[in-house]
Parts: structure tokens; C-alpha cells; sequence
């Protein structure tokens, strides 16, 4: 099993996803749930991958004032995931109150807490021209991860590109997800940051997150193993 790769379960229910796992072999490989399957059905969605042993990521983004999000956290803590997120835009008391929310759900369990600093379907001009925020892309990264770490965050979702300044910044213990994979050859769809798994491996990547180069593949099974290989060929020593 690897558990650095998380397949992206981008389905709009929980009967074509159950499909999806089951006919392609793909029991008890690490999932991210998202907003569109989670939202479709709840909480149960993660007591039945837990139920085949998927390590998950709950993909849900938080973003609101601090009180309201480590309620939600307290909730999620409950699930017993692995890993969850909030906006690291939301701010350092919002990621604090998080962190102290999924603590207090989680009890016993060690669901890490990380912060998205800048969506993989943003380049630098989206940045600058529309949202107004100067500086570099890499820059505000390695800004908001810096401050995600100092309020509490267990690491950040940022692109392979960032992944190494944000190590050398933060150190190595703090965790690098980064969405935005693809295959060799794969298309880029609405990402503008992508990479491929071996990338990733080469440049700061605890775990990476591959969807449509995998569900969309006509065997995606050959195409979750060809991930595995290019993340494992890109591991030195």
C-alpha cells in the first residue's frame, strides 16, 4: 500500500463512488472527500470508507469567523480522518480555534489540521490583478505557511512548485499535500499548477492528491499503479 497518493473521489454520490472503488480494486487506498460527495451524503460517507480501511482527507476548505469554524472542527474531529483543512486566508486566530476545535472532537486520535495557502487553479495574475494581493505566488505560499505553522497548522495544501521553499521555511516535519498531480501525458483541465507524481516525490511532497488522471483513465487502475510507480522512481536513497 502507499499512502502518500490520495485518489480525489470526485463522484456526486455515494453509489457511483462504491462502484467506482469496487470495480476498479481500489479497497482501502487513501481517498479525499470533497464538498460534492460530502455534501451529498454527510458524515456517513466516512464511516463506510472507514469501514474498508480507507485512510481519508476531508477535503472541505473551512473559511469563516473562528467560533463557527472550531465548532465545525469539533464535529469533524468525530469523524476520525486524517487529515482536514481550513483556508489559511481565514487567518491565524481562525487556524488556532480550528486546531483547538478538532482537538477537542478527535479526543484520542491524530487527525492533522492543514491549511490551504493558494488553490492550485490560481496563477500569479489572479493573485495580483483580481484578489490584490502583491508579491510573488511562491512568496505569499511560503507567508501564509509560515503563519499556518506558528498558529497550530500540521502542514499546507500548496503546489508542487511551492513545496520545497515552504520545507526549507517551516522544516521538514511540517506536512507538504499537494493537489494539482497528473500523469504523463494527462491533461491539465482547470489547474494551472500541476505536476506529475515523480515531480512531486522530487520536490518536497509528503503526499499528493491525483483525481481525473485516474478516474477518468480508461483503466484506472493501470493508472493509480502508474502513479505509485512515478512517485516511488522519483524517491532518492
Amino acid at each position: 500500500m502507499n499512502n502518500h497518493i490520495y485518489l480525489a473521489l470526485d463522484f456526486p454520490d455515494w453509489e457511483e463512488t462504491k462502484r467506482f472503488l469496487e470495480d476498479h480494486q481500489f479497497q482501502g487506498v487513501p481517498v479525499k472527500v470533497g464538498m460534492e460527495l460530502f455534501y451529498k451524503e454527510g458524515p456517513s460517507v466516512i464511516e463506510k470508507l472507514k469501514q474498508d480501511n480507507h485512510p481519508i482527507f476531508l477535503d472541505l476548505k473551512l473559511h469563516d469567523i473562528p467560533t463557527t469554524v472550531m465548532r465545525a472542527m469539533k464535529n469533524i474531529g468525530k469523524l476520525g480522518v486524517d487529515l482536514t483543512n481550513v483556508h489559511a486566508l481565514g487567518g491565524s486566530e481562525m487556524i488556532k480555534f480550528a486546531k483547538e476545535g478538532l482537538v477537542a472532537g478527535s479526543q484520542n486520535q491524530d487527525t492533522k489540521l492543514i491549511a490551504v495557502t493558494v488553490l492550485t487553479s490560481m496563477d500569479e495574475s489572479t493573485l495580483q490583478n483580481q484578489l490584490r494581493i502583491p508579491g510573488s505566488l511562491e512568496d505569499n505560499a511560503a507567508y501564509f505557511a509560515k503563519f499556518a505553522k506558528d498558529s497550530s497548522a500540521d502542514g499546507v495544501v500548496c503546489s508542487v512548485y511551492e513545496a520545497t521553499r515552504i520545507k526549507q521555511d517551516c522544516g521538514d516535519s511540517f506536512l507538504t499535500v499537494t493537489p494539482g498531480i497528473r500523469l504523463k501525458d494527462s491533461d491539465s483541465n482547470d489547474q494551472k499548477r500541476i505536476a506529475t507524481p515523480e515531480f512531486a516525490s522530487e520536490n518536497g511532497s509528503d503526499y499528493i492528491v491525483i483525481g481525473r488522471s485516474v478516474t477518468k483513465a480508461e483503466d484506472p487502475y493501470q493508472a493509480y499503479q502508474q502513479a505509485v510507480e512515478e512517485w516511488n522512481n522519483g524517491i532518492k536513497g
